[in-house]
């Protein structure tokens, strides 16, 4: 079978947060295994859901300072169907037009793993390696690496040097920006809720509702997209205070840019400490907080500061629930980013709601490694790049591990969006590529 047919399969397995990625590691063993190598598959089950992690190694390998090439299975959600024109609104088939390729991952990043594959079948049978590489496929990508931190955690790598997948552009990258996921929760005062409750008995009451459209964009680069949360809230911080949120609805994921919004309000005139007061009042502290940002620069990324993107916005009987991300540059001080984060907490506790740090990613910074100076050799590149996204060389950095991302594909403007595209000509040199620094590293 070609390598385009076993991408299509690859990409027709869906391993969005909601799904897992069992069936992907699955399918990947099952390649690996057919070229001859040895893999280690170690099944998981996170919240309900089947997970997996896969290793794969030639089978002469002594498992002693390897060369790690890293890539993540997991994807975000498509959103809607229908805006996925180029795969006749399904996001997993694989359409190939001349030289370019659609569906969901194929940039971001199901792909780039297929290329390692392809690029270490040279060395199935390689028994002469000085130092041996490993094959490592992570689960949990969108909800905080923990397909990555667990091969650390149970030292299942011994390892110094890492690859790992993001798209790139095929440029080496040495450093990236760290993530914090935040979660935000306003509850309904009791009057509201009262009132939420013995709503559809009423019968004059009456409610007024609109959709907001924004553009779907990677939360790393939120100014490349429209959020449609924010603009939601600008036009609730418009109308007369005392209404009643009865739903506002939003978002795929805290990293994405939100396209949509749904926002559903009941003028009712006399509520006490309304909802959307308290809103407003998180909103205003959030855009004051998105200011600060932007002084705290690191003219090496493209944005050159920290970034706050709220990604989704759902509501319950009990109240609103938002939840967003924050992209911060390794230059920033961590008390610096404490302040950012107590300044949220504070808000949230003044309007009776709660704030919390669901997980947080530090920045890394390679740029100085021998390990980036020679790849950036093989690529034909004077110094290695920094990228805006958060990667697993955040987890692997950590444990003393020169790290690397690189990748066929754009991510700004391409990922976390529909019709997500990679060139087939740059999964070739992709592999290539990946081939040169297996022989120049490991033989």
């Amino acid at each position: 079978m070609s390598f385009i047919e076993d991408c299509r399969q690859i990409i027709g397995l869906d391993s969005t947060p909601g799904q897992g990625c069992l069936s992907v590691a699955e399918k990947l063993r099952s390649f690996a295994e057919e070229a001859g190598f040895h893999c280690d598959f170690y099944g998981e089950n996170q919240q309900g859901l089947p997970q997996a992690n896969l290793l794969i190694r030639p089978k002469s390998s002594n498992r002693k300072k390897e060369l790690l090439l890293q890539t993540h299975m997991d994807t975000v959600e498509p959103g809607n169907y229908g805006s996925w024109t180029r795969t006749q609104a399904n996001p997993f088939q694989v359409n190939v037009y001349g030289d370019e390729m659609y569906g969901l991952g194929v940039a971001d990043v199901k792909l780039d793993f297929m290329c390692k594959l392809e690029a270490a079948k040279s060395f199935a049978h390689e028994k002469n390696f000085k130092s041996p590489f490993v094959l490592a496929a992570t689960y949990g990508a969108q909800t905080g690496m923990n397909g990555a931190i667990r091969l650390m955690r149970k030292k299942l790598i011994d390892a110094d040097r890492a690859l790992i997948g993001e798209p790139t552009g095929l440029k080496v990258c040495a450093s990236g920006m760290g993530l914090a996921t935040v979660d935000i929760f306003v509850p309904f005062g009791d009057q509201e809720r009262a009132y939420r409750e013995s709503h559809d008995l009423m019968e004059s009451s009456s409610t007024q509702s609109k959709l907001f459209h924004g553009k779907a964009a990677h939360s790393s680069n939120p100014d490349s997209g429209e959020n449609a949360i924010f603009k939601a809230l600008d036009y609730l911080e418009q109308l007369p205070t005392g209404l009643a949120i009865m739903d506002f609805d939003g978002g795929i994921n805290d990293n994405s840019v939100p396209p949509q919004a749904f926002l559903e309000v009941d003028f009712v005139g006399d509520l006490k400490a309304p909802t959307a007061q308290k809103l407003i009042r998180i909103h205003k502290v959030i855009g004051q907080l998105r200011e600060k940002m932007r002084e705290e620069r690191d003219h090496r990324f493209e944005p050159n500061h920290s970034t706050l993107n709220l990604g989704t916005i759902r509501t319950t009987s009990d109240g609103v629930y938002i939840s967003g991300s924050c992209r911060i540059p390794p230059s920033v001080d961590d008390g610096v980013y404490r302040s950012w984060m107590n300044e949220m907490g504070q808000v949230c506790a003044e309007v009776g709601g709660r704030f919390s740090v669901r997980d947080y990613r530090r920045g890394f910074d390679s740029s100085k490694s021998d390990f980036a100076k020679e790849v950036c050799d093989l690529a034909g590149m004077k110094a290695p790049l920094a990228i805006p996204t958060t990667t697993e060389a955040s987890v692997f950095s950590k444990m003393g591990i020169a790290c690397v991302v690189y990748g066929a594909g754009e991510s700004l403007g391409n990922s976390h969006q529909p019709n997500e595209m990679v060139r087939v000509s740059e999964l070739n040199r992709s592999i290539e590529f990946y081939r040169s620094c297996i022989e120049r590293f490991c033989l």
